[in-house]
């Protein structure tokens, strides 16, 4: 994908996200805009890094890593990121990234058709797996910072 698309996709994506935002929590368009910003900024470069850098990581992991990176506590313009950010409510950013999803799905329901019931199955696993090591993470994070 060239950097002009993956600008395209992430304005689109930002777009939609803004006003799902809007409508999904009590921040008006002022407030959500420079927190859509700031992650679609983290989003492209991490998107960058993938694609220039060696080693085959993801896109997502480095998003993960820059985001984990700028909003901890101590860094410099923690604060102000986490301030912006604050006013972005996670299920506003799930509907276009899952309807784009969805879209991607369509395009190739074959393919899709010809994975069988199996997929639903790994699906399942792999939802299931993740929740259950989120939450022991966030456990343990919770309890040594004496938040629980």
């Amino acid at each position: 994908m060239k950097v002009k698309d993956t600008l395209i996709v992430l304005a689109i994506v930002s777009f939609m996200s803004l006003f799902s935002n809007v409508l999904g929590t009590k921040a008006n368009i002022i407030q959500s805009i420079p927190g859509l910003l700031i992650l679609g900024a983290i989003a492209f470069v991490g998107m960058m890094m993938s694609k220039y850098l060696p080693g085959g990581i993801p896109a997502a992991a480095y998003v993960v890593t820059i985001g984990c990176i700028l909003t901890v506590p101590g860094v410099p313009g923690a604060d102000i990121i986490n301030a912006y950010v604050k006013n972005v409510g996670f299920v506003a950013l799930c509907t276009p990234i899952l309807a784009y999803a969805g879209v991607a799905i369509g395009k190739d329901l074959d393919a899709f058709a010809k994975s069988g019931w199996r997929i639903c199955v790994l699906a399942i696993v792999v939802f299931v797996g993740t929740y259950i090591a989120s939450a022991i993470i966030a456990q343990g994070i919770l309890k040594s910072l004496g938040q629980i």
